[in-house]
């Protein structure tokens, strides 16, 4: 059964890939839209195929980091906005997190627990994306945001000491 699901994928990933070359060829102006961080984003995509057609959920973690850090790239090549990169990179620890929950949901009986992990990565990076990329991207004063931060975790240990009485 896993090599029928291994040719499967890679059916899905050749027709995907000749389409994506065919629309390419057929309609020039797409070309933009096409460009080289799709090739990054494309190898992220395989690893996310093989783990959903092999049932192999630690597949998915590498797949969701390389397709995140090619969303990213393309994100800058088609904005020009490169120095985003000085604050984007806190955005990897969230893909991890969304790969360790994705292969929680792709083989459960081999990644029980996994869920606290999973939120964690995804937390840490959404805060470390707003403390290193508040100032640029959303327009923060890190003069107040490192209190309310500071305050936001206390007050989460505030509630996690009572909950355990």
């Amino acid at each position: 059964m896993q090599k029928k699901n291994s040719n499967y994928a890679w059916g899905f990933i050749l027709v995907l890939l000749g389409g994506l070359m065919l629309a390419r060829e057929l309609f020039p102006q797409i070309s933009t839209i096409l460009d080289w961080p799709w090739i990054i984003i494309g190898v992220g995509l395989v690893f996310l195929l093989f783990a959903f057609f092999t049932r192999t959920g630690g597949l998915a973690i590498p797949g969701t980091i390389i397709s995140g850090i090619g969303a990213i790239l393309y994100y800058q090549n088609l904005t020009d906005n490169w120095d985003t990169w000085s604050f984007a990179w806190t955005l990897i620890p969230g893909f991890v997190g969304i790969g360790i929950g994705l292969a929680a949901l792709i083989s459960p009986n081999e990644n029980q627990g996994s869920w606290s992990a999973s939120f964690f990565m995804i937390a840490l990076s959404a805060i470390m994306f707003i403390v290193f990329g508040g100032s640029k991207f959303f327009g923060l004063d890190l003069q107040f945001l490192w209190p309310i931060i500071i305050i936001l975790l206390g007050a989460f240990f505030l509630i996690k000491g009572f909950s355990r009485k």
